[in-house]
């Protein structure tokens, strides 16, 4: 095992002064900044694992509750056997998470924040760090031939995924290469999950879904994008366990398969959810996948994407144009990638989850071991494989290291809110979205989508503003505050009532805020601290715990429980022309 090589830098970060001077960030790459061994697999964090928001206050000084919490911790449905709910109630913690090791939540950055322009801010988020000048993607370079210190084998070869993304997307959100070939990434609109993920709380993001070669071919073996659309949307029933809308095509011509389930082989114009194998009701893939699936191959069952799904997502700064919308900056924080390796049923998965629970229940301080490194990525135990890069202090993307992916696995793996450990695909917007809910960011903003409803028929952004009564779970968000919230902090009627109509009321951060948050993490990234928190802080959080007692409690008497969105039953958007 290489030795771990650790140093302590002092570094002083040299930036222009003058709020709104017309001078860019100041030319780093002659200073000493902070390096990162990114091929060790050590922990300095031994629960890293455990994300910050873990450690959120949920009863505050005049002893009111928040419960952010029931975002993710909840009663789970199958194939997520991971009951959670509990954790709403106490902190249950090993004694080595007790102590919050986050601890970039407790710095004052204030002073680093001021001392960058507004101007040189905005210049450094619209220079990407994807593309170099030719428009090629720099990392495929750099990965073809991989620098020692990245070389986790020391084999000479990057074993690991090398984006392949151009963000050159049609008007069904299909990514298309400089030769014009489909590159099978498709880009998918989605109501942004809770608390965190909201552009107002530091970052906005996209996500692309990519199916194995199998999904796109025709039983024949070609090439067939009418396969692939078919296919896309079958996994789109099978995750919302809903009827999907399609465009009218011939079941003939798609390998006899009843989309529709009608009793006949005709035009199907729905993908009609209709799966209880123990009553013998099946549903099946289209082309090669339909043969491999048949064959055993390739699985099939509700909330389970199929082997060598992949899923590629980033995570970029906020951009705000002259009307005051979010957009995706053209500099990216984090390029994140996921594949499903393998294939784990429900039989096993609720296995995994029982043994979890009495390993937890027998052995309440054993940590959790994450199998990987940041070549491969890591892996979550339920199939798939998580990898990553980041920005290192220049700008550039570089691979996350062992510590770093260690981040990811504690939302995609142990809570009870996922579908197979994915967040975002189950919530894609519907056929009456804008493209059929196929596009990416760049091609259509949140402005004028309606908030979405849960099953039980509840408003889901404004259930959550209730029962956190905060915009985020650190509740540090004053901007949202203000908005939403009175002075004696109760929520505003008439703001809900303009938030069932246009999310981005909600979501989106003033131009003020999305400049202040983006400084924030950049002071992250000269001090490459992310092992110590992502969240962009400028002041210390007053309402997160620096240490825990064993099995405290949160105040929470009852835990209240997240429900999944009734998608394809609603208009997703007042229609606008688009630009």
């Amino acid at each position: 095992m290489r030795k771990i090589f650790e140093t302590a830098f002092i570094v002083t970060l040299v930036f222009t002064t003058k709020i709104g001077a017309s001078k860019t960030l100041a030319n780093t790459k002659n200073q000493s900044l902070p390096s990162v061994d990114i091929i060790t697999r050590s922990l300095h964090n031994k629960t890293a694992y455990i994300p910050p928001q873990c450690y959120t206050k949920t009863e505050d000084k005049q002893g009111n509750l928040h419960n952010p919490c029931f975002s993710c911790h909840t009663q789970a449905k199958r194939p997520n056997f991971i009951n959670d709910s509990n954790l709403q109630q106490t902190y249950r913690f090993t004694d080595t998470a007790r102590k919050n090791p986050w601890h970039n939540l407790f710095k004052d950055r204030s002073q680093a924040v001021a001392q960058i322009s507004d101007e040189s801010m905005i210049q450094y988020i619209r220079k990407s760090n994807y593309f170099d000048e030719q428009g090629l993607i720099k990392l495929t370079k750099k990965l073809n031939h991989v620098p020692k210190n990245w070389d986790y084998d020391h084999n000479r070869y990057w074993d690991g995924f090398t984006p392949d993304v151009w963000f050159n997307f049609d008007s069904e959100g299909f990514d298309h290469d400089p030769e014009g070939k489909l590159t099978g990434w498709r880009a998918f609109g989605y109501y942004p999950y809770l608390g965190t993920f909201w552009p107002t709380n530091g970052s906005t993001d996209d996500v692309m879904i990519r199916l194995a070669p199998a999904f796109r071919t025709n039983s024949k073996g070609k090439n067939d994008l009418a396969v692939y659309k078919v296919n896309l949307a079958i996994i789109e029933s099978m995750l919302k366990e809903q009827d999907i809308t399609i465009d009218p095509v011939d079941e003939a011509n798609f390998d006899h398969v009843d989309l529709d389930k009608n009793g006949e082989i005709g035009i199907a114009t729905k993908i009609h959810y209709d799966w209880a194998p123990v009553k013998q009701r099946f549903m099946w893939y289209v082309g090669q996948a339909n043969i491999d699936q048949k064959a055993g191959k390739l699985h099939l069952a509700a909330g389970l994407y199929p082997e060598g799904t992949e899923f590629l997502h980033t995570v970029r700064y906020i951009d705000v144009d002259e009307q005051g919308n979010n957009h995706l900056s053209s500099r990216m924080k984090e390029v994140r990638y996921a594949r499903k390796r393998f294939w784990v049923n429900y039989s096993k998965l609720k296995e995994k989850a029982l043994t979890e629970m009495k390993e937890k229940n027998d052995f309440p301080n054993r940590l959790r071991t994450i199998r990987g490194n940041a070549e491969v990525g890591i892996s979550n135990g339920q199939g798939w494989a998580y990898a990553a890069f980041i920005e290192d202090a220049f700008g550039e993307l570089r691979p996350q290291n062992y510590e770093e992916l260690v981040f990811c696995a504690g939302c995609h793996s142990g809570i009870g809110s996922t579908k197979d450990g994915i967040f975002s695909f189950q919530r894609k917007l519907p056929i009456t979205s804008h493209q059929q809910g196929w596009f990416h960011w760049s091609q259509f903003d949140l402005k004028n989508i309606v908030e979405p409803r849960r099953q039980d028929g509840n408003y889901e952004y404004s259930h959550y503003l209730q029962q956190n009564k905060s915009a985020n779970e650190f509740r540090n968000n004053r901007e949202v505050q203000d908005k939403f919230f009175d002075q004696n902090n109760k929520i505003k009627p008439a703001m809900l009532n303009q938030l069932h109509k246009d999310i981005s009321l909600l979501l989106y951060a003033s131009e003020k805020r999305a400049l202040q948050l983006n400084k924030s993490y950049r002071v992250i990234v000269q001090e490459q601290s992310f092992t110590e928190g992502r969240d962009a802080t400028i002041i210390p959080s007053k309402n997160i715990h620096k240490e825990v007692e064993q099995d405290q409690s949160t105040g929470i008497k009852e835990p209240i429980f997240f429900k999944p969105l009734s998608i394809e039953k609603s208009t997703s958007f007042i229609k606008r022309t688009v630009k």
